[in-house]
């Protein structure tokens, strides 16, 4: 599979064939991809979330108003559900969304993502991020060359201190290490520019761990 290498700068770009990117025909691995993602989504979540039922609310422990010979609703407390300020019907409580995914699975669900990006054209090599002066601008400035518009996803391994200080203001630009690289950074971002040494990497992992 051909990829488009641009030079550190984006003012020059070729094609090289890289044989290590993974292939599939159908659509093998769409499943697990879609798995993998939905449990990379629950395990983010924190499961903190809490409401109070009837019996933990504080207070109303008197009753309002004598049963009969008001004209007015029985009530028994202050603290109903029925009421402001009381408690919550099968309110949320903390639990846990974590899900576990095997490595097999986790495996085959990043090839396929890698695969389905790479087919279409949205996965960009550069030479490196090394580009001089190290500043927001001209870091801006390279990427826009290389991918106009959209979210852009940068992949090192790893990146410069001097990088990451340079890219980390600019609003469209996350940067994530070609070890730390899932299923679900491949998907979310319009362009994935990733640095020939990132590149490397990833192959190493892909090609390390065959899915068959």
């Amino acid at each position: 599979m051909k990829l488009t290498i641009f030079s550190s700068d984006g003012t020059t770009s070729r094609e090289e064939d890289f044989a290590g990117l993974p292939v599939f025909e159908g659509d093998k691995g769409r499943q697990a991809l879609k798995e993998v993602i939905v449990a990379i989504r629950a395990n983010m979540r924190q499961g903190t979330h809490s409401t109070k039922t009837r019996g933990e609310v504080r207070g109303g422990g008197k009753k309002p108003w004598k049963q009969k010979g008001t004209g007015r609703a029985r009530a028994g407390s202050s603290r109903s559900p029925l009421w402001g300020g009381g408690g919550v019907v099968f309110g949320p409580k903390p639990r846990d969304y974590s899900k576990k995914i095997n490595s097999q699975v986790k495996a085959l669900a990043f090839s396929r993502a890698l695969f389905e990006r790479a087919s279409a054209g949205e996965i960009s090599v550069i030479d490196g991020f090394a580009v001089s002066p190290v500043k927001t601008k001209v870091v801006n400035q390279v990427v826009g060359r290389i991918a106009p518009a959209g979210r852009v996803l940068l992949v090192d391994a790893p990146f410069a201190a001097e990088t990451l200080r340079a890219a980390r203001n600019l609003q469209r630009v996350s940067m994530q290490e070609a070890t730390k690289l899932n299923p679900l950074d491949l998907a979310q971002y319009r362009r994935i520019i990733v640095s020939s040494k990132a590149l490397e990497a990833i192959l190493a992992r892909v090609n390390g761990g065959k899915n068959g």
